[in-house]
């Protein structure tokens, strides 16, 4: 345990902070300049929205669209929550220590709340979370390019999605043997633009298509895909381990929750209003890749085109984290490029194997980003405001916790055996 109970002359007790260890292991570096609330929420925006939005008119499908809804809204008050829990729990801890404090990441406040163990239950939370999005960037790459130019062509028994991963696979080399995120700073831009344009046209197209067609649609299909739907929706606001660099940034930290939950608030909007214009516009015919029902033209091809090229140069990005844990902890933080070259490789043999976009992002979702979405904020809450907090804060904490534990228990096996269940269709 990195706290220690002091007992004074009173018998009123308090923590302290041993040192923490001089290892960089933020996202953001420290700024110099400290964030305006506009600026810190377009800064939570891009942290969290991401491919998984292209997967939940699928699962608005699969859940049906008011049973989807429910459950997006509920996810993100969830997360908005856990999100809020880890910077009280940085804040405690800074008081706790006399205001100094050099916890600049959701790392470093897990060994400051529970020593090695913590880090590196984080550290490895977070490596899986983050593979676990590129993995989905490359099928989504994979099925996406196969369905725009020759979806049902094979060259030397391979299909079209593996030889379009193939064929990413060098590039990416060369993208992720770049040492530093400044150099990475305009992809981010650009992917983030390409996002939003993307979306926008697929929005539009979506209230068209339902004028013209307006299929069946159902509001609720029953409980047997409720923790498919909560996977993806996890997976679709994961952005959690960008908080607290975030938060180190604005200028007004009294703001902060406020900024938080206003721009949660438009996500979950946004993220609402995809995913029920998609499924009404397809109905039943809803894909597993939103951009897909899209069908021929140039202005389909260009949106698909246009987000595959934005999470390509999106990979290197996400990546990043993994690299500056893998190499702290093999290679003493040494960049080791075949290393990098080494998780590329496998990542790139993962996506091979998974058939299903929106099928993965429920794995992912419901396993490693419950966890570190859910648990570890409220544990480590628990750990440091238990002496403060009353029963109703205990009570919040632990069904917390339990709720992460049960989604990522059936969320997980659900997945999985749809996952398999589609491999052997």
């Amino acid at each position: 345990m990195v706290f220690s109970k002091e007992e004074d002359d009173a018998s009123s007790s308090s923590y302290t902070i041993k040192s923490l260890p001089t290892e960089n292991s933020s996202l953001l570096s420290k700024p110099h300049l400290l964030s305006s609330q506009s600026k810190t929420f377009a800064n939570v925006f891009m942290a969290i929205v991401g491919a998984g939005v292209l997967g939940l008119p699928y699962t608005f499908k699969r859940t049906g669209w008011l049973t989807g809804s429910l459950m997006l809204f509920s996810v993100a008050l969830l997360t908005f929550h856990c999100m809020m829990s880890l910077v009280h729990t940085r804040r405690r801890v800074e008081n706790l220590n006399g205001g100094f404090s050099k916890i600049n990441s959701f790392g470093d406040l897990g060994f400051a709340v529970s020593g090695s163990s913590g880090r590196l239950a984080v550290d490895v939370m977070i490596v899986l979370s983050q593979a676990g999005f590129c993995i989905s960037y490359l099928i989504f790459v994979g099925n996406t390019l196969a369905f725009i130019f020759n979806q049902d062509s094979s060259l030397f028994g391979f299909s079209a999605k593996s030889i379009y991963i193939w064929g990413c696979f060098p590039f990416q080399l060369g993208l992720n043997s770049i040492p530093t995120l400044t150099h990475l700073a305009p992809l981010s831009i650009f992917a983030g633009a390409v996002d939003l344009g993307a979306m926008g046209v697929v929005m539009v197209q979506d209230v068209m298509v339902f004028m013209n067609a307006m299929p069946v649609t159902r509001a609720f299909t029953g409980f047997s895909n409720f923790f498919y739907g909560l996977g993806v929706s996890v997976y679709a606001f994961e952005g959690i381990g960008m908080v607290l660099p975030l938060e180190s940034e604005i200028r007004d930290k009294d703001k902060f929750g406020r900024t938080l939950a206003m721009a949660m608030a438009f996500i979950s909007v946004m993220f609402g209003s995809f995913g029920v214009l998609g499924y009404f516009a397809f109905g039943e015919n809803t894909r597993d890749i939103i951009t897909t029902n899209m069908g021929a033209g140039l202005l389909s091809s260009f949106v698909q085109f246009g987000l595959c090229v934005n999470l390509f140069f999106s990979f290197p990005l996400m990546m990043n984290p993994v690299f500056e844990v893998v190499e702290r902890r093999v290679c003493e933080g040494r960049y080791t490029l075949w290393l990098r070259w080494l998780m590329v490789l496998l990542l790139s043999l993962i996506a091979l194997s998974v058939p299903n976009f929106a099928d993965f992002l429920s794995l992912v979702g419901s396993s490693v980003c419950v966890v570190l979405g859910f648990v570890l904020p409220a544990y480590f809450h628990w750990m440091v405001c238990k002496d403060e907090m009353g029963w109703k804060g205990w009570l919040l904490d632990a069904v917390t916790v339990v709720i992460g534990f049960v989604i990522a228990l059936f969320g997980t096996w659900s997945s999985l055996v749809q996952i398999f269940s589609s491999k052997t269709a």
